[in-house]
């Protein structure tokens, strides 16, 4: 990926300005090992090539009692699980590298693709919850639960999705290495966001009531005339 990729943004990670009023609160990116470690299982994958190999080694010099005939039993399966390591290595870090982040005083935009560079824009009246598994490291992923209503498509957005929900993709901001603070901040948005909902619908019933008695008076004058 290379910068003039993005060119087109007036704001990196933002398909267009921001509107009067919202404000851009955090950008952040995924950390690409601990994406391609969590995402990509690239440690277990690594460990299954070296226990087949192990196996083979074993077997070939159960049969042959020779260094030469393991090494050959050995060479595919290490060849083999080098090359998927490096792919997902590859993928892992430029997966990171594509991807931002962004949160603001209305909504979460995740901008990630590799190839075909996507947003998905999040207001906050489309999530139901949202949730932060923390690691022992400080690193996690925000987790946001949508309303029934709104659906993302989960291979569409893989990795930028909670794992093993498929029926109703969560959305999810991972690996994180500063996932706290980005929690922090998307909670006081949304209790933001929620209160100025109810202070809407608080003072709505009181404007139509207001405006009532203004709206009636010219009527009674045109027919006392």
């Amino acid at each position: 990926m290379s910068p003039a990729e993005y060119d087109y943004e007036p704001i990196p990670g933002l398909p267009g300005h921001l509107p009067a009023g919202e404000l851009l609160l955090w950008q952040g990116s995924p950390d690409w090992w601990l994406l391609t470690r969590r995402a990509l299982h690239v440690v277990p994958i690594a460990l299954y090539f070296l226990l087949l190999a192990g196996w083979q080694a074993t077997a070939a010099f159960t049969r042959q009692h020779s260094w030469l005939a393991i090494a050959h039993a050995v060479r595919i399966p290490l060849l083999l699980g080098t090359a998927v390591i490096l792919i997902l290595l590859a993928v892992g870090w430029a997966s990171a590298r594509a991807t931002v982040y962004s949160i603001t005083s209305r909504r979460v935009v995740m901008r990630h693709g590799i190839a075909l560079p996507l947003s998905l824009n999040l207001p906050f009246r489309r999530i139901d919850s949202a949730a932060l598994l923390r690691r022992r490291d400080g690193s996690g992923d925000l987790t946001l639960r949508l309303r029934k209503t709104q659906r993302i498509g989960y291979l569409l957005n893989w990795p930028h999705v909670r794992a093993g929900h498929y029926l109703h993709p969560q959305a999810c901001l991972r690996a994180l290495p500063d996932a706290p603070r980005a929690a922090q901040l998307l909670a006081a948005a949304l209790h933001a966001s929620v209160r100025e909902v109810e202070v809407a619908q608080a003072i709505a019933p009181l404007a139509v009531t207001n405006v009532v008695p203004a709206a009636a008076a010219p009527a009674r004058a045109s027919v006392a005339a």
